[in-house]
């Protein structure tokens, strides 16, 4: 690909709920601007974005979709543009976070048939909390009971005054063949090669046509004073002035556009990307931030800067490595090309660079600011890294903070084989490296992998398989239970063993008392008088701790215990460390099994945000699962904050069912709080 200038770069993410269309609609821009031969089909596993085993079998997008084109449009430049293909599915909202991440504009897809969505909601709101401009196309305008005038409806009543209606459609369903221009007030009709034609508007369209005309009009030139003066004069600004006003409009967040189109037909394909070419904010309309310890620094993308590069994504090539997306914040890369990573201060070399276009890699010699490339190999990068030159004010900066998405769903792990044991947490790190939203952790001797969802963690899994040949078979993770000791006790451990030569002879006092919630462990010496040798007294606390790791009577570990050793006996010739922890093990169960225990379970503390329709159903739900609300709070947009703490037993497929209950648009963080006593008639056998 020729060399292109910033100001001629535009980078759009397609967002919306799944099965809107994101998948074929990016099919058809490409074969539209002539970068694929034919558009696939999402049907027959044919299509750029979806190209993994995994997206093929279930018929969805499961990653971030890579797919650049060129488009010579109507002012005459060549735009370089790049789509960002995203899921739908909330299980992979990492992927959008990272394609909004390196995004200059939010393309929203909505069907036609199904209308706005929980998807649609989640993916509104992701945009507007990452300050990425949005702009919404309807699709699938062809099928069946679609229906763009009760879509553009549900957008209006949905997210505002803000919804600005660009284009209509000829026709809904078999009778979309053409679409009408509200600025120009012109017709588009559309042959069987996705080409338009001048075309009248249809008669029956044309009065809704001028009357959006005029309320659009009004209301592009209601935010710039010099326009709106001459409007209320009498002169009408051009459609060229028009569009360079709703541009700066769409780039402040003041309006959002609403086009239509079809993947299927091809009807308004063209439309569209000379559009988003139009209305896409250039790099240098947008400022960019890093940050020099908690200060926010813009970025220019100049491309005679220096050399400034943000790593948004990681993927795991089975035949390259590991891949590594990135975005030319300043300056112009080449391959072989040597930059630092901010973070990590390893020293990075930059092999061969390339576009990605799905699977398939297109190789580049150069690299301009705005655009969006691939490298591989760079073992030292993860996603969210800044490369910067060396020498250059860069190499102090930091990539702003992504998005933390912590896990909801979760599942223990099991190694089928032995060489599956080696190599299963290199390979786990690896896709958390890839998929951030993935995390692994150790609970008791168990390895559980996090994520956001059931889907999300099959997929990984197969992956885990797949890519990295580690296979394993899965469990529900164990709720962490513990115990403490139910009061205050007194207690004797004792050993004593002879059996020819040196025995084994040690006796410990203790006192054992439950301690406050969360405190521990505490350990007190009060032996005098020698009865117990100091040197021994190390081996005491070890074996305290032993016993308490061990497990009390219930089997789990315990916890909020003072243990108090106040006397003893030793021998001079039989006594040692090992007699004294084997008695201070023994002195600690005799006092558990004394006073009893009382298991704790542990609690989280949860928050979800879901619709004031749906916050009834939510909070029932909660008391249903023994939780506390401990606070709601409303929010703009008819949404509500519920907080809560429940008992981590009543969470292991919580987000699940949350989803089934609020139709997907509830989000969901669980985090660890406290322990609490386990009512008697729950407690684990």
């Amino acid at each position: 690909m020729d060399q292109v200038r910033p100001s001629a770069v535009r980078t759009v993410a397609l967002l919306g709920a799944s099965g809107a269309g994101k998948t074929t609609l990016t099919e058809a821009l490409l074969h539209r601007a002539g970068a694929i031969p034919r558009a696939g089909r999402v049907e027959d596993g044919t299509t750029v974005s979806d190209h993994e085993p995994e997206e093929i079998a279930r018929g969805i997008s499961l990653g971030l979709g890579v797919a650049p084109l060129r488009w010579r449009a109507e002012d005459g430049q060549t735009y370089d543009v790049t789509l960002l293909d995203t899921p739908g599915f909330l299980d992979f909202a990492g992927a959008v976070d990272a394609a909004l991440s390196a995004a200059d504009l939010a393309l929203v897809v909505v069907s036609a048939v199904d209308g706005v969505q929980a998807g649609t909601h989640l993916a509104w709101r992701a945009a507007a909390e990452a300050g990425v401009p949005r702009v919404v196309v309807v699709t699938k305008e062809d099928r069946a009971r679609a229906d763009f005038h009760r879509v553009l409806a549900q957008l209006r009543d949905t997210f505002g005054d803000v919804i600005v209606p660009l284009e209509l459609p000829f026709g809904d369903e078999t009778a979309f063949t053409g679409v009408a221009d509200v600025l120009s007030e012109e017709g588009h009709g559309y042959d069987g090669d996705g080409r338009h034609h001048s075309a009248p508007v249809p008669a029956g369209l044309l009065a809704e046509e001028h009357r959006l005309h005029e309320e659009v009009t009004e209301e592009i030139v209601a935010h710039d004073d010099e326009q709106l003066e001459r409007y209320l004069a009498g002169d009408v600004p051009s459609v060229a002035d028009l569009g360079r006003t709703l541009a700066q409009e769409v780039c402040a967040g003041e309006a959002v556009p609403v086009l239509v189109a079809s993947g299927t037909t091809g009807v308004g394909v063209d439309r569209l990307v000379e559009l988003l070419c139009a209305l896409c904010p250039a790099p240098e309309s947008r400022t960019r931030t890093v940050r020099a310890g908690d200060v926010e620094v813009p970025v220019a993308p100049d491309p005679d800067g220096p050399a400034l590069l943000h790593a948004f994504r990681t993927t795991a090539d089975p035949f390259v490595g590991q891949v590594t997306l990135f975005r030319v914040l300043s300056g112009t890369v080449r391959a072989g090309d040597r930059l630092v990573n901010t973070t990590t201060r390893t020293e990075e070399r930059l092999p061969a660079l390339f576009r990605l276009r799905g699977k398939e890699h297109l190789p580049v010699d150069v690299v301009v600011a705005g655009q969006v490339a691939a490298v591989a190999k760079l073992t030292g990068t993860p996603a969210g890294s800044l490369l910067a030159a060396k020498g250059t004010p860069g190499v102090s900066m930091t990539a702003p903070p992504v998005r933390e998405r912590p896990g909801v769903y979760a599942l223990a792990l099991d190694p089928v084989t032995q060489s599956d044991d080696d190599r299963l947490s290199a390979a786990l790190a690896r896709l958390a490296a890839e998929d951030p939203t993935l995390t692994v952790e150790r609970v008791g001797d168990r390895t559980v992998l996090r994520g956001l969802g059931d889907t999300h963690l099959a997929v990984a899994l197969e992956r885990l398989a797949r890519v990295f040949g580690v296979h394993v078979t899965t469990s529900p993770v164990p709720v962490g239970y513990r115990e403490t000791i139910a009061r205050p006790v007194a207690a004797e451990g004792k050993v004593k063993k002879q059996s020819g030569g040196h025995g084994q002879y040690a006796v410990v006092q203790l006192r054992v008392a439950p301690l406050p919630p969360g405190t521990g462990f505490d350990f007190v010496d009060s032996v005098v008088g020698g009865a117990i040798p100091r040197s021994y007294l190390p081996a005491v606390e070890r074996g305290v701790r032993e016993a308490m790791a061990a497990g009390g009577p219930h089997g789990f570990p315990v916890v909020d215990v003072r243990v108090e050793v106040y006397d003893g006996r030793s021998h001079a010739v039989d006594s040692s460390d090992m007699a004294f922890r084997t008695a201070a093990a023994a002195g600690l169960k005799e006092a558990l099994a004394t006073a009893g225990t009382v298991v704790l379970e542990p609690v989280c503390r949860v928050q979800i945000t879901v619709p004031t329709s749906a916050q009834g159903d939510v909070m029932s739900d909660l008391s249903a699962r023994r939780g506390h609300i401990t606070d709601t709070v409303s929010l703009d947009g008819g949404e509500v904050v519920v907080e809560a703490t429940v008992p981590e037993a009543e969470l292991r497929r919580y987000v699940l069912d949350l989803r089934s209950l609020t139709g997907g648009r509830a989000g969901l963080t669980v985090l660890p709080d406290h322990y609490a006593p386990c009512p008697d008639h729950l407690t684990p056998a």
